[in-house]
């Protein structure tokens, strides 16, 4: 697929202060990247880099083709951005809003009135396109956000926490309506919520003080929830240290007189020997579970060891 984002070796330095780092980010034609990191990771900073906001001290940006930094015009005009806070004018109505900012895209004449008429439809606001924007729902709001975003169809759209503070109604609604864009555009998606990430995004890069601690598919980082741990159940429970001697367990932890967990190298999996040593000496195995930590759960892993590995070094 065709790169529609790249950005390489961004640095951004705040005084003595390094805000980001030598990070690499490509998002290709019809693809969803989710972007996470804790606060103060660099998210924010990297958001407004890759939106022209913000010039890096280092690295170089190319949206569709164009060099950020020195042709800034047509690099722009290929892109789509929702800050966390949507630039909106409340004193317009949706329909004069999308207009200016179409406007503001250089479309004129009849092209003007079909890109808004289309992100009208696209974004669900034909039912309040003539209402003001100060007196809209949060949710209606942040559509006519999106819509600002995708009036001149751009290559690559950047959506910054596009549905904090909506019900989840209105969560479900966005979210739908980011499916629908990423048919079109390529969508850099920075959000907080684990959920939304599983639910749309393909990819996943996740930054941490600054740098890139994870960067892959989503089926890599789903591959990650299968952790390296078995509980078990025996009506019949031998010694512990029985367990604990079988091949390719690393340790047993005891839950009760009856279950037991098993950690192992990912790489070795001992439930097979598990359950040839259960039939042959009758521990009358009554559970077996491969247990799996929740995205939550990785993130947090990759963030402290993070964290860690800096400790470690300084």
């Amino acid at each position: 697929m065709t790169i529609l984002l790249e950005a390489q070796n961004l640095s951004r330095f705040f005084g003595p202060n390094i805000a980001v780092q030598n990070i690499d980010i490509t998002v290709k034609r019809g693809e969803i990247l989710g972007f996470l990191g804790p606060n103060g990771a660099g998210k924010s900073t990297t958001m407004k880099m890759l939106s022209g906001n913000l010039a890096p001290d280092n690295g170089e940006i190319r949206i569709n083709g164009f060099d950020l930094l020195t042709q800034p015009k047509q690099a722009k005009a290929q892109l789509g951005y929702l800050p966390e806070n949507p630039p909106l004018y409340r004193e317009l109505t949706v329909g004069e809003y999308l207009k200016h900012c179409a406007r503001l895209n250089r479309l004129k004449g009849k092209a003007l009135k079909s890109a808004v008429d289309t992100v009208i439809d696209r974004c669900g606001l034909g039912e309040v396109q003539r209402r003001l924007i100060g007196q809209l729902s949060k949710g209606y709001q942040q559509r006519t956000g999106i819509a600002q975003a995708i009036v001149h169809s751009p290559a690559v759209v950047i959506l910054d926490e596009p549905t904090s503070g909506l019900d989840p109604v209105q969560i479900r609604q966005i979210r739908e309506l980011i499916r629908e864009i990423a048919n079109e555009h390529s969508v850099i998606l920075s959000t907080h919520i684990l959920p939304e990430v599983e639910m749309l995004c393909d990819r996943v890069q996740i930054i941490s003080k600054g740098q890139v601690i994870f960067a892959d598919s989503l089926a890599a980082l789903h591959q990650q929830r299968l952790s390296s741990r078995l509980r078990i159940s025996f009506a019949n429970p031998p010694p512990i240290a029985e367990i604990q001697s079988l091949e390719h367990v690393a340790s047993v932890e005891v839950l009760s007189s009856q279950q037991f967990r098993i950690l192992y190298h990912p790489e070795n999996d001992p439930t097979e020997s598990l359950l040839i040593q259960a039939v042959s000496k009758q521990w009358q195995l009554q559970e077996l579970v491969r247990e799996q930590d929740s995205l939550e759960d990785i993130f947090m892993q990759l963030i402290n060891f993070d964290t860690a590995a800096v400790e470690t070094i300084n």
